[in-house]
């Protein structure tokens, strides 16, 4: 794999899955080892996962290109340091940005915060809906970007009533009424999906959704128009108030889940490594996680077997002289044949299940 290295594809696959995928700390892998008799530096490494990080360039291409011709995407965003001078920007705290589509995780590693992140990695696209919290740099790019809808979250709509009961012990109960009947839109949100394909019962399913939405805003103008209710509680309803359109988009696109979950879930795996190894010490070791996360998180969504995925990989680019295979379409999941996806996932071809393109 690497000019004068003496370590083969299984060792570069054990080192990159323990450290992007499992979260685990370079000291702590090579103690492991150590105890396996297979002693590596730490300078062996580094220098050798420096030398692979351009074979995984063009895949980093190829899922920012999948990326942007979908239709809509969870975005979400967390700190990630990088120890490393950076010109212009005081202090090493960068920003992982993950934007999670129905057939990619894609995560993007920037110094600034700021709405330039969003705007840059969706600028292609064609547009759609992002489905998202509340954060400024996302109403941003809608303001930019007009062909995007935001549909906000209502898992963070939820929080700030708990929030609400906790720090209010006094409003507990009328936070937690609201929180309930949040947990009631989930409810029939659900209950109307599962008769998709029921015209008659759709129907009826989403007009009682529809009557419950109308109710909820009802109630709270009624309580934002009452003198009597407290700052914390009008504080929340009035921000219930700016965001209705967004937290709503549901209604009239039920393809469209009711909250960023998916979002925060895929951000797990920086947030555990981050906990472990606190994060790059380089900007090429930074830009390398952020492949990492996206290509083995996009593998994990597509049910392929990550080790079998990332040695075929390193294999096809040893034997095409450490360069990457000139064909990727064979290593990228939405392009992949029935037989050559089911290999990937560890399925026998016999039992392997059709690729739905729908």
């Amino acid at each position: 794999m690497i000019t004068r290295g003496k370590y083969g594809v299984s060792i570069w696959v054990h080192l990159l899955l323990s450290k992007f995928l499992y979260g685990q700390p370079t000291h702590r892998l090579l103690r492991d080892l150590s105890d396996h008799q297979l002693t590596l530096s730490a300078g062996t490494v580094t220098g050798g996962l420096r030398a692979l990080a351009p074979l995984f360039e063009p895949l980093e291409e190829a899922l920012l290109g999948q990326l942007r011709r979908e239709k809509q995407w969870h975005a979400d965003e967390t700190r990630w340091q990088v120890f490393a001078e950076t010109e212009g920007k005081v202090g090493q705290r960068w920003y992982f940005w993950v934007f999670h589509c129905p057939s990619v995780i894609h995560f993007v590693l920037d110094p600034s915060r700021s709405a330039a992140v969003p705007i840059r990695e969706l600028s292609g696209s064609a547009g759609g809906i992002i489905i998202c919290d509340r954060y400024s740099a996302y109403k941003k790019l809608a303001r930019v970007l007009a062909h995007f809808i935001l549909a906000f979250c209502w898992a963070h709509q939820r929080r700030d009533f708990l929030e609400l009961a906790n720090a209010h012990p006094d409003l507990s109960d009328w936070a937690l009424a609201w929180v309930e009947q949040i947990g009631e839109l989930y409810h029939l949100n659900g209950w109307r999906l599962e008769v998709r394909n029921d015209p008659a019962q759709w129907a009826e399913r989403d007009r009682a959704l529809r009557q419950a939405i109308t109710q909820m805003a009802s109630q709270r103008e009624r309580e934002l128009a009452n003198p009597a209710l407290k700052i914390p509680a009008s504080k929340v309803l009035r921000s219930m108030d700016k965001h209705w359109s967004g937290l709503t988009v549901f209604v009239d696109h039920p393809e469209v889940p009711m909250d960023n979950n998916s979002a925060e879930r895929a951000q797990r795996a920086p947030v555990v490594a981050r906990k472990n190894f606190y994060g790059s010490g380089s900007h090429w070791s930074g830009a390398l996680a952020a492949t990492m996360f996206s290509l083995l998180l996009t593998l994990r969504l597509w049910e392929i077997n990550p080790r079998i995925w990332l040695t075929a990989y390193l294999e096809a680019c040893a034997a095409n002289g450490k360069q990457p295979p000139t064909d990727l379409s064979v290593f990228l999941p939405w392009a992949m044949a029935t037989d050559r996806l089911a290999q990937m996932r560890g399925i026998p071809v016999a039992q392997a299940p059709p690729i739905d393109s729908s």
